[in-house]
Formats: structure tokens, C-alpha cells, sequence
């Protein structure tokens, strides 16, 4: 399992804006940028319009005013796109709501006929709704002045990194303050679907499944929906699995009673 801090690790928050919503209808990113940074230093940016071969929707140039004009001496997606994956190398991927920006960075690559990359990923979108539980709305914006930012969002992609990084830089903080500062937790806890994901899960569940098996009592330290982080004294019982989550059903000693915690919410667990 990966032992290193946060702050040890090379991350790039990137965002792509595109023609429209939906890849799989033939919409295209029409610009991708990102910022390379490892702790609070920034090492590398990188920026690019993306000329797509199709029409902007007049929807998508409501958002971010990119015009055909703009685009009509633009690389094509062939040039930016290996860039970019040189740029990105094996640095753990951030963005706001992961799923939409890696699901046309994946069409791309598809139509280049390039494999998915192995990086790490994670959704700063996730981050912000377990560490800012209440809030109204999670929009980029809504977020950033629940934060105290006050930086203006543009809707172009450097801009939306540059107020994505301040954002993730409040959230790493609220991190440190609640003790989670190991990137196996963190990407437990706000990674997607990646190889390194999926291999801290199954060293977590195996560990559990032995507690499980020795009928130990176990010390865990975990962090509740309402993004409080407490320890307690469980008797292990099952892991259960609903909806693709995990869940470990145990004797919650401080309660006196049956209790379930998720899995990616037990930052850490030791047999007494």
C-alpha cells in the first residue's frame, strides 16, 4: 500500500471545454489545460484549444464563448492530445466532477486509437461534497465561495484550474486538520475507477476480512457522512456490499450496538 503524504505526491488538475455534453453523440473538447503541481509548488502548465471538426453547440458557446473562429487554426486533437499525455506523465489526475472531463479525454483517445493511461484519479467534486456536507449546491463556483474564493470563474479551461487548484488547495487543508494526510486514504476516500483504487480496496478488505476471521476487537479511526472523524472500539462481523460500496457491520463498543461504517470511510484500524 502507498505510505506517502498528500503533499509528496505530483498531481495535475486539468478541465476540457467541449462542443457539448455528450461524447458518445460525436461531441468533441474543443480546449484542455492543466497545472502540474506537488505540495504548494507549481512545476508545469499546459493549455491548448482543440480544433474539433464539428460545430460548437450554441449551448456550449453560451458557457464558455469559444467561436469557430477561434478554433479554425487550432491543432486537431491529434496533436494536443499526446501532448498532453506527455505533459500529464504519471502524475495522480484531479478535476472537478472527474467523470465528465475523463469521459472525453477517454472518447479522444478512443478516436486515436491510444490506450487509457494507468494514472491515479481523483474527483474534487467528491472531495467537496464529504468535506462540505450541507452545502446548497456543488457547482465549481457555489464551492469556491463557501471556501472564501473569490476568484472570478471564466468557463475556459485554464481559468477553471486555476480556481480548481485554490479549491483543492482549502479542501487539503481541511484534510490536514481532520488527520488525513496519507494518499492511500485520500484516494480511497475520492478516487475513481483506477488500478491503485481498486488495490488499496482489496488490501483493505482482505486486513478487515482476517479481523473478521480471528473474532479480534479492533480500534478504528473514521470519518462519518457528516465529515467528523472519531475513533472507536469494534467487534468485526461481516463485510456486506450494497450498490458497488463496501461495508463493514460490526458492535460499535461506544454505541452498544450493531453499527455500519463504510469501508473507504476507515482511515486507518488496528487490532487491540
Amino acid at each position: 500500500m502507498d505510505k506517502r503524504n498528500i503533499d509528496e505526491i505530483e498531481f495535475t488538475i486539468f478541465d476540457t471545454e467541449t462542443t457539448g455534453l455528450n461524447p458518445q453523440s460525436g461531441d468533441r473538447i474543443v480546449e484542455i489545460a492543466g497545472i502540474k503541481f506537488k505540495g504548494n509548488e507549481r512545476a508545469e502548465t499546459f493549455q491548448s484549444l482543440v480544433n474539433p471538426g464539428r460545430p460548437v453547440s450554441a449551448a456550449a458557446f453560451a458557457v464558455n464563448g469559444i467561436t469557430q473562429e477561434m478554433l479554425r487554426d487550432a491543432p486537431p486533437a491529434s496533436e494536443v492530445i499526446p501532448k498532453f499525455l506527455d505533459f500529464i506523465g504519471e502524475s495522480c489526475l484531479c478535476s472537478y466532477n472527474a467523470a465528465f472531463d475523463q469521459g472525453f479525454l477517454h472518447n479522444e483517445l478512443k478516436l486515436l486509437e491510444i490506450g487509457l493511461p494507468a494514472n491515479a484519479v481523483a474527483d474534487i467534486l467528491k472531495i467537496s461534497r464529504r468535506l462540505l456536507p450541507g452545502l446548497e449546491r456543488y457547482s465549481l463556483r457555489y464551492v469556491a465561495d463557501s471556501l472564501g474564493i473569490k476568484n472570478e470563474q471564466k468557463h475556459r479551461a485554464l481559468s477553471d484550474v486555476e480556481l480548481t487548484l485554490d479549491v483543492f488547495g482549502r479542501l487539503k487543508e481541511i484534510l490536514a486538520l481532520k488527520g488525513i494526510e496519507g494518499f492511500a486514504n485520500f484516494m480511497c476516500l475520492f478516487g475513481i475507477n483506477c488500478v491503485l483504487l481498486e488495490d488499496i480496496n482489496n488490501q483493505r478488505l482482505a486486513r478487515l476480512q482476517e479481523a473478521i476471521d480471528l473474532q479480534v476487537r479492533l480500534k478504528i479511526k473514521y470519518l462519518s457522512g457528516l465529515a467528523t472523524v472519531s475513533e472507536r472500539e469494534v467487534i468485526p462481523m461481516e463485510i456486506r456490499q450494497e450498490k458497488n460500496r463496501n461495508y463493514l457491520v460490526g458492535h460499535c463498543c461506544l454505541r452498544n450496538e450493531q453499527r455500519t461504517f463504510r469501508v473507504d470511510g476507515i482511515l486507518h484500524f488496528e487490532i487491540i
